[in-house]
């Protein structure tokens, strides 16, 4: 039996690593609070697949939850689909080191999928919907009235461009929705947290993390091409995710071109309408910061001490 480290008291990590936590615990907080995810007696399912995210968002939930002004329980589930490779240990050997309650449940729908599908051929739609089938039913077998999911702040920017460039929709992940029977209230308690600072905070914790490859799928190419775009731009233009992440939640249908959320064709001029009139303005845009040229002052020509220069000794080179 292999051993899985328990989560190590705050005294052993550094400042730097509590920072990070309460960094990571103040924006799930806003997240929950902002959108109503938990309230007082929820039963909150916590799907565990081994990653850094869910595991960080289990961590962060059973924390908040000493400290909440709701009562409410968690539960980690964790879906074995009989990967081959799978280490079935891992997972419950874990949840048992930090004493939380949990759910494994084994089905074959590994199996399933390569029987289905054609090899070659992309295997996720199949998988994704037999696995959320089992998520629901086992919400319903628990009693949770709610469950979270460890998709994080990037996840969702993704998402929306995959769907702008690919799907032509403006549409992402939402932090909180009901599935299509209206029987289960799905949360993502992570919407506020980027990609890399759940990634620090993974490693200071040392999780035991499985890896994600273990189907033998590639990750979509088109997601690869979205989320180095993304990465690209958070090196070159600092801040550009967050304003992006602001924009989510801040949408003017009146000045879209959806007419299902804006009634185009009933508009009136007594029709209040948000924003105002733009028509003829040019888009209010942040200033870029200013640019600084450096300056090399070069003597002036006939000048010994080189004290003085004229317009044409500057040099911009």
């Amino acid at each position: 039996m292999s051993t899985v480290p328990s989560e190590a008291p705050e005294g052993r990590h550094s400042n730097t690593f509590l920072r990070l936590k309460k960094k990571l615990e103040r924006a799930v907080g806003e997240a929950i609070a902002d959108f109503n995810m938990i309230e007082d007696g929820d039963t909150v399912m916590v799907c565990l697949s081994g990653g850094k995210d869910s595991y960080s968002l289990l961590s962060i939930l059973l924390a908040l939850r000493e400290r909440a002004p709701v009562d409410f329980r968690v539960i980690a589930m964790n879906l074995d689909q009989k990967q081959p490779g799978f280490p079935d240990h891992v997972l419950p050997e874990y949840c048992a080191s930090i004493g939380v309650d949990y759910r494994i449940v084994t089905e074959d729908t590994y199996s399933i999928v390569k029987d289905k599908i054609p090899e070659g051929k992309t295997t996720c739609s199949l998988c994704s919907r037999l696995r959320r089938g089992i998520i629901y039913r086992t919400a319903r077998e628990l009693g949770a009235t709610k469950i979270a999911l460890g998709h994080h702040r990037d996840d969702m920017i993704e998402t929306l461009f995959l769907n702008m460039f690919f799907g032509g929709r403006i549409k992402a992940m939402p932090p909180k929705l009901v599935s299509d029977d209206g029987e289960h209230m799905v949360i993502r308690p992570l919407a506020y947290c980027a990609e890399s600072d759940i990634a620090r905070f993974a490693r200071g914790m040392g999780y035991p993390i499985i890896p994600c490859n273990l189907c033998g799928s590639l990750e979509n190419a088109q997601r690869k091409q979205i989320k180095a775009m993304l990465q690209g731009w958070a090196q070159q233009h600092p801040g550009r995710i967050e304003s992006l992440s602001t924009a989510m939640r801040n949408v003017v249908p009146s000045h879209l071109a959806d007419a299902g959320l804006f009634d185009f064709k009933g508009l009136t001029r007594d029709t209040p309408v948000s924003e105002g009139d733009l028509a003829f303005d040019p888009p209010e845009m942040p200033r870029a910061p200013e640019t600084v040229v450096p300056l090399t002052l070069r003597p002036r020509e006939g000048s010994a001490d080189g004290s003085t220069c004229t317009g044409s000794g500057i040099d911009r080179s």
